[in-house]
């Protein structure tokens, strides 16, 4: 029996050292920066390939809300350290818009060259979130009219573009998910107030000029 404790003990260790950087990450976002956030669905532990939801067709592995769904996110300290002490493995998903930012998102290589132009035009940016895949470019909120003004006004947008708006959502690091581990392109100041991120014109105007420009037939994704 003794032997028995002691490995519960040790596998109970374990799972909060794993989380550690999780929960703290999770109350950053809620709790200083006011940012709503929820715990994902993981990834299949035997398969990263495959999500640990319902659906065996999940295109997002570990990427995205499932129960609670995501009109659940909070800032609320307290909900956020119990979801996590309880799920210490579970993907932070930011809910989008609101008060919290949305984001634009891409392919990681053309998201590469964009990122270079938007420097070259000294555009300000803000977090940039990275996946192997994936980039996306957090920005301010924005309104589905805003943003089908602003569509409409480009002579062309490339099909891979994705926006992540009003009711939507986005994982954020240190989270895993299917794709492996999110990370910061473009990390927060450590320590500071919420984050400042950019107009979403700026980030859509330049970001459509240099795949064009460039030639970049960022491909559907």
């Amino acid at each position: 029996m003794r032997e028995i404790l002691g490995r519960r003990r040790r596998l109970l260790s374990q799972r909060g050292d794993g989380g550690a950087e999780l929960i703290s990450a999770a109350l950053t976002f809620a709790a200083e920066w006011q940012w709503p956030v929820l715990p994902g669905v993981p990834a299949d532990p035997e398969g990263r390939s495959r999500c640990a939801c319902p659906d065996p067709e999940c295109t997002i592995p570990g990427a995205h809300p499932f129960d609670p769904a995501v009109l659940a996110a909070t800032t609320d300290a307290r909900m956020v350290r119990w979801w996590w002490t309880n799920r210490p493995t579970a993907p932070i998903i930011l809910a989008t818009g609101g008060r919290a930012p949305c984001a634009v998102s891409l392919p990681a290589d053309a998201a590469a060259q964009a990122l270079a132009a938007l420097d070259l035009a000294g555009i300000r940016l803000g977090p940039v979130v990275a996946t192997p895949s994936r980039w996306a470019i957090l920005v301010k909120p924005y309104s589905m009219e805003q943003l089908g003004e602003l569509l409409y006004a480009q002579d062309w947008v490339p099909h891979s573009l994705r926006f992540h708006g009003e009711g939507g959502y986005l994982a954020l690091p240190p989270s895993e998910t299917g794709e492996g581990e999110l990370r910061w392109e473009r990390a927060p100041l450590p320590g500071s107030a919420t984050p400042w991120v950019p107009d979403v014109e700026a980030v859509v105007d330049a970001v459509v000029e240099a795949l064009t420009r460039t030639g970049v037939s960022a491909p559907d994704l």
